[in-house]
């Protein structure tokens, strides 16, 4: 981890709150003037920390109101189905997320879709792109919290 000081935090954590907010507010909410904030965020961002800016979408405006969360069992752990499964998962754009487990599973996707019928079309893509040992689908009913916001410390240690 790189060592980051409690204004960087701060920086940080401005920024995951609302990216768009002007540089002087930002400046102003960590205790500095402009340029060297400025400064300090384009740090951050040549240095991997911060690693992209973007908006978020409310996915049922925009049509994708059914998030699944699919626990798959890999049929073998060598390295040519790993390739295979990570870029057939790439060229699924309804895969929002995708880990690699510890426990009963070993690959863990979210996965946003309009309904049960794009939800089906995907599964059978997914299935008949790569050779799978087992796949769960858990469907979300309710998203009760969200955020893209690490919990970054922003006070003194």
């Amino acid at each position: 981890m790189n060592s980051l000081d409690l204004i960087d935090r701060k920086i940080i954590a401005a920024l995951m709150e609302d990216a768009t907010q002007p540089i002087a507010q930002i400046a102003d909410r960590v205790g500095l003037s402009q340029t060297p904030c400025w400064k300090r965020i384009q740090k951050l961002e040549a240095t991997g920390v911060l690693t992209g800016r973007v908006a978020l979408a409310d996915p049922a405006q925009l049509g994708l109101g059914l998030t699944v969360f699919v626990g798959i069992e890999a049929t073998d752990h060598g390295a040519d189905w790993r390739d295979a499964f990570l870029t057939t998962v790439r060229k699924f754009p309804e895969v929002m997320e995708a880990y690699r487990m510890a426990g009963d599973m070993d690959y863990l996707l979210r996965v946003a879709v309009p309904d049960m019928a794009a939800y089906d079309d995907f599964y059978r893509r997914l299935t008949d792109a790569v050779p799978i040992k087992n796949l769960t689908s858990h469907f979300a009913m309710e998203r009760l919290r969200y955020t893209t916001a690490y919990p970054v410390n922003t006070r003194d240690r």
